[in-house]
């Protein structure tokens, strides 16, 4: 199953943090946050101005992004976890 967002809103991945510290210690399920990066899996074409142009995203298919940690709305679709958000509740793009 896929997903193609509407407006200005993204479909988000999360990238899950690594289960060990860099100094070995491993980090149990119950004491992880929650991830606020992301691979962009899908964007909107934008949404519409009062004069009824189209103004599109900054953000492209493929990016990874930082977002805010209760930022979007949580799916699961064929067993993945996927976030769907406004382009607003994107921090960043990281490159």
């Amino acid at each position: 199953m896929s997903i193609r967002p509407l407006q200005d809103r993204i479909a988000v991945e999360p990238i899950e943090e690594e289960d060990t510290t860099a100094g070995g210690i491993i980090i149990p399920d119950t004491a992880k946050e929650k991830p606020n990066q992301g691979k962009v899996l899908a964007v909107g074409p934008g949404r519409k101005s009062d004069s009824g142009e189209r103004i599109s995203l900054d953000i492209e298919k493929g990016d990874t992004v930082l977002y805010s940690k209760w930022a979007g709305t949580e799916l699961t679709l064929d067993g993945d976890t996927v976030l769907v958000m406004r382009e607003s509740d994107v921090m960043g793009v990281i490159e």
